[in-house]
């Protein structure tokens, strides 16, 4: 293979950069089952857990922003965890982040049918799902560039209907929009504020984590960024913020409005439209057509997931080939630098995970979904890691931390807070089921894990790999950036 033709072009700008990282994050999660949370530990509960994973991304994003404004490339995670840690680790982990995505496609193609029942209830979902998929591939397949702007316009519709919500609901909580406003009377009794207490909490945590994953995309998107040691660290830095006001704003406006004993908010599919506790909102605001807005807005939320996880799980499978940990077809790009061959076998992937779930495979659909699930958890949990032995190497190697072009303020304290959070997280998945010693549901949480480790010790024991030596780390960016810095 030629290096030099098979390689990936900088098409992504600063905008781009910072809408992939915003978008990601902002999905049916917040706009359907924020819901949930509330009714499951009450408005206060629900604010607590977000504000915690809010916390442990910001640490996260830290440690990502410091490896790639420093090594921006499209391997990203899976390329810190071979350097940094162990080739095995970044075996393990590459390969889980590109079927997390993979399988996330899939689900949300059946989603996307769904939500198109809403509009043409006589048209069978695997059709929507079909076409979508087919759009999502065609706007992949272009370039780096169109993928980036296509996302760009998706997420922006989700942030104008986030802004809109939070005008309306506050508006709503002083009495200016809608009829007999309940002001703040819903945060006055504690009991029902911190409904169940901690065990409510930490239950919602889990929830909250699942709404939070996608934030890491900008890692990925680095690879392809115009000036990534410059765009890297301004997008790191205001994304945080943007994200904890529309998650803590939504949630505030919500709890203010919404009852958390109303049985609406039990609602957490994407088929509950009506449900939404932004529907909800928005009809008591007087908006006649807030269903038919949301089904909109969601559906552009799946459509932008889809897009996302098409474009990072095809960016994780070609940087694989060039480390030799996947077939070195899925290497090779096109005249306009996008892996053609790892985009179509992600995409076949999508393919089968909605068929089997419209054919009835519905059991085993939900397995590898909470396969999924759990894979994504892992990887943030290697990105701590990853970054915590950068740091370390980064120093015994001569360096300072100064000669860093984007610096993660909390070290060490940060990725090591972020790691042990993220251990608990990934063992307190289903602890219910645990508790209660339902076995079977015990393996569906958690098979995600045995997986992991699969892939990790065998890998280990084919190669012979070891931990990376502090001294012995591979430090070097890109030779496109490396030329940019010293020119």
């Amino acid at each position: 293979m030629d290096q030099a033709e098979n390689e990936l072009k900088r098409g992504l700008s600063s905008r781009h950069l910072q809408m992939i990282a915003i978008g990601g994050a902002i999905g049916t999660g917040l706009f359907v089952a924020s819901g949930g949370t509330i009714a499951q530990a009450g408005p206060g509960g629900a604010l607590v857990a977000y504000l915690l994973v809010g916390l442990m991304v910001f640490l996260l994003m830290q440690s990502l922003g410091e490896m790639s404004a420093r090594i921006p490339v499209a391997g990203s995670f899976q390329t810190y965890a071979t350097r940094f840690v162990s080739p095995s680790f970044g075996f393990a982990i590459g390969w889980n982040y590109w079927f997390n995505w993979a399988i996330t496609v899939a689900a949300e193609l059946v989603a996307a049918g769904i939500i198109m029942d809403f509009w043409f209830p006589g048209v069978p979902g695997w059709l929507w799902a079909g076409v979508f998929l087919v759009l999502l591939t065609a706007m992949n397949a272009l370039s780096a560039k169109a993928f980036g702007e296509s996302e760009f316009w998706l997420s922006l519709i989700k942030v104008v209907a986030v802004v809109l919500f939070l005008v309306a609901g506050v508006l709503m909580i002083f009495g200016i929009l809608g009829d007999n406003s309940p002001g703040f009377s819903n945060w006055q009794n504690r009991e029902d504020v911190f409904h169940g207490g901690w065990v409510s909490i930490i239950s919602v945590f889990m929830i909250a984590g699942f709404s939070f994953q996608g934030t890491e995309l900008v890692g990925v998107a680095a690879g392809e960024a115009k000036n990534p040691r410059r765009e890297v660290p301004r997008a790191i830095r205001s994304v945080f913020w943007r994200i904890m006001i529309f998650y803590i704003g939504a949630i505030f406006v919500i709890g203010c409005l919404i009852p958390f004993t109303d049985p609406s908010l039990l609602a957490s599919g994407e088929a509950d439209i009506a449900a939404s506790p932004f529907t909800l909102v928005f009809e008591r605001a007087g908006i006649a057509f807030a269903a038919a807005l949301m089904n909109a807005v969601i559906l552009t939320a799946i459509l932008s997931a889809g897009n996302s996880g098409l474009y990072a799980s095809t960016r994780m499978l070609y940087a694989m080939a060039h480390d030799g940990k996947a077939p070195k077809i899925f290497g090779r790009t096109n005249s306009r630098g996008v892996p053609m061959a790892a985009l179509l076998a992600t995409a076949a992937v999508g393919l089968f995970g909605f068929l089997s779930a419209i054919v009835g495979q519905g059991a085993a659909y939900a397995w590898l979904l909470n396969v999924s699930g759990l894979c994504g958890f892992i990887v943030w949990a290697g990105i701590a890691l990853s970054h915590y032995r950068f740091r370390r190497g980064f120093l015994a190697q001569g360096n300072k931390v100064s000669d860093l072009p984007y610096k993660a303020s909390f070290f060490p304290i940060g990725p090591l807070l972020a790691f042990a959070v993220l251990i608990v997280v990934v063992a307190g998945q289903n602890y219910q089921a645990v508790l209660a010693g339902r076995g079977l549901e015990i393996l569906s949480s958690y098979i995600g894990i045995p997986i992991f480790l699969g892939l990790w010790l065998v890998h280990r024991h084919v190669t012979k790999s070891r931990v990376v030596p502090l001294l012995d780390m591979d430090l070097s960016g890109p030779k496109d950036v490396e030329e940019d810095a010293s020119s």
